[in-house]
């Protein structure tokens, strides 16, 4: 392959336990392909039971990318997540093999479809740390409020508990005097990748929760519990962004007492069935995605129309 040619790319996006692993593993036996997850969980080492991270035996020697990049306690950005992906994607396609990008983080995938710009944005430190304490005192809901006044574009998309992003939005807004969904411009007259977005989802919401509620349960099974717990172990602490993620946070408060077991399990529960309906509100705005229901379909009925849009990728 070509080092200049222009990288196809197959990305399979949608909401949290529908199966996109599963399928991400049949798609790279069929096509040759290497997986790059895109989800900023799994980045984090020893975080692997809460972010469903994929277990070495269960790669069937197939090369994973975008896994244990980083400790908890590190920042990691979407412009780092871009450039790292870059020159996976890159090394992936000069092998001659397809690169296929799974995972749920809506902005880390907007960022390869859209090649959002990131950097030209400069930071302004005293802003950040003035807004730190301003969320530590009003509150996430009221600093959320903020970015929904300057940049309601962006804060459709942020929960109001990811401060770190939240505050990030309101940065660059102060920085450039302009929206971020503004001040990261998108390119598409020079695309850096010729893609195809995949999308699997249960249409049937219920069935969908349900599947979210028994991985939660398997979750609880394999060990999150003594996960949680090394990593307070370690040093790692609620107040790091990776332990406000959902399953974390929600354990931490039941070993340090706020929580009951029961209580900590059903607000994992609830907290990842919010997050997959915000994924899917956000993935059903996009219209390049091509849906699969997965109770509709069988995977080899995917597999046979997904072969057709990788032939068209151009």
């Amino acid at each position: 392959m070509s080092q200049t040619e222009t990288p196809r790319l197959l990305i399979l996006v949608g909401p949290t336990a529908v199966g996109k692993t599963a399928l991400s593993l049949a798609l790279a036996k069929r096509y040759n392909g290497e997986i790059l997850s895109a989800d900023s969980m799994q980045i984090y080492r020893g975080m692997d039971i809460g972010t469903a991270k994929i277990r070495p035996e269960e790669m069937a020697g197939i090369p994973h990318y975008g896994l244990d990049l980083v400790d908890p306690d590190e920042t990691y950005t979407v412009a780092q997540f871009q450039s790292y992906a870059d020159a996976v994607i890159r090394d992936i396609h000069a092998r001659g093999k397809l690169p296929i990008v799974a995972g749920g983080t809506m902005l880390y995938v907007k960022s390869l479809t859209d090649h959002l710009d990131f950097t030209e944005v400069r930071e302004d430190p005293a802003f950040r740390e003035e807004l730190m304490r301003f969320a530590a005192t009003a509150g996430n809901e009221l600093l959320h409020k903020q970015l929904q006044d300057v940049d309601p574009v962006s804060a459709a998309k942020l929960h109001p508990n990811d401060v770190k992003r939240v505050i990030r939005a309101l940065e660059v807004h102060r920085v450039t005097g302009r929206p971020m969904s503004q001040s990261y411009q998108e390119h598409p007259a020079t695309p850096k990748y010729k893609h195809a977005l995949v999308g699997l989802n249960l249409d049937d919401r219920e069935r969908l929760y349900e599947r979210i509620n028994h991985r939660v349960d398997l979750m609880m099974e394999q060990g999150l519990l003594q996960e949680v717990a090394g990593l307070l172990a370690h040093g790692y602490h609620r107040d790091l962004q990776s332990m406000k993620a959902i399953g974390y946070k929600e354990i931490v408060d039941h070993l340090t007492g706020r929580l009951t077991y029961e209580d900590a399990v059903e607000a994992v529960k609830q907290g990842s069935r919010r997050y997959a309906k915000r994924q899917l509100s956000w993935w059903r705005q996009e219209p390049r995605v091509h849906w699969f229901d997965v109770s509709q379909t069988t995977e080899m009925e995917r597999l046979q129309q997904i072969d057709q849009l990788v032939e068209g990728i151009s």
